[in-house]
């Protein structure tokens, strides 16, 4: 497992946290957005959710995928610290 830093540092889950920020997304509304496959994307937000930055809610045959508010606080303080100790 990678931690949240880690795992926003890849380009297409940046996106998809930026993506998702703006509202809570199914799997094919996300990777509607992007040219690489359904299941690309899935295992980008598996990677997400497994790190605490986003979470999945099960609607049917469905799963609404939403930004974690305190995942994001924390992966902001890590980026600070970082931010002020490593530069």
């Amino acid at each position: 497992m990678t931690d949240a830093f880690s795992a926003a540092a890849e380009p297409t889950r940046r996106r998809v946290l930026q993506l998702l920020a703006s509202r809570p997304r199914t799997v094919s509304a996300v990777a509607a957005e992007f040219t690489v496959t359904r299941s690309a994307i899935s295992q980008h937000l598996l990677v997400l959710h497994e790190v605490g930055l986003v979470t999945a809610e099960k609607t049917g045959r469905e799963r609404i995928y939403r930004i974690v508010p305190a995942g994001l606080r924390q992966l902001q303080a890590e980026i600070d610290r970082f931010w002020t100790d490593e530069l």
